[in-house]
């Protein structure tokens, strides 16, 4: 049997052909699919650990404390919105804050009694000429509707018009979000 060891990672080895993973548990046969899905997982992981580090070096872990802790109902007309809805940002906001980009609210709506927002919002910075646009706007989407406050997030329509044809189509047909005027 051959076998590999990678940085203290359980042992991969293959026996008569097959992928064999073998750790404290014994030994295992692993597909394709098991090995493809460890290593997206190990990477998942090791990103977002980085992301972290990164949002950790960059900002006031206090003031995003107290930003995250604010009622965006109540603070929705005032300067302090934009950081507010950044500090809820999980790994896209590394992306943000290290590529130059942002957010800008464009409109919203108060629902359910004046408790939960709809809320648009558009790109600012860098991000509005990157092709990883896609993934920045579902990861701010999916992040920000996490929070209790926010039903909706969707996307101004104007930010279609700052990316090319070609760009135009990658974001309608993979972008998983809405855009409205």
């Amino acid at each position: 049997m051959r076998s590999n060891a990678f940085l203290g990672h359980p042992k991969l080895g293959f026996y008569a052909n097959k992928r064999v993973q073998i750790d404290g548990g014994g030994a295992r046969v692993m597909s394709d699919d098991d090995l493809v899905s460890k290593y997206a997982a190990e990477a998942l992981a090791s990103m977002k650990l980085e992301a972290k580090k990164r949002i950790d070096d960059s900002t006031d872990i206090e003031e995003e404390n107290r930003l995250r802790s604010l009622s965006l109902v109540e603070i929705i007309e005032s300067k302090q919105i934009i950081p507010a809805l950044l500090s809820r940002l999980n790994e896209v906001r590394a992306a943000l804050d290290g590529h130059g980009g942002g957010i800008e609210l464009t409109s919203y709506e108060l629902l359910d009694s004046a408790k939960s927002l709809n809320i648009v919002l558009d790109l600012t910075g860098a991000c509005l000429s990157c092709g990883a646009a896609p993934g920045t706007l579902e990861g701010v989407k999916g992040d920000l509707e996490s929070d209790d406050e926010i039903s909706s997030v969707k996307f101004s329509s104007a930010l279609l018009d700052s990316f090319d044809e070609l760009g135009r189509e990658f974001i309608l047909a993979h972008g998983k979000v809405e855009f409205v005027d």
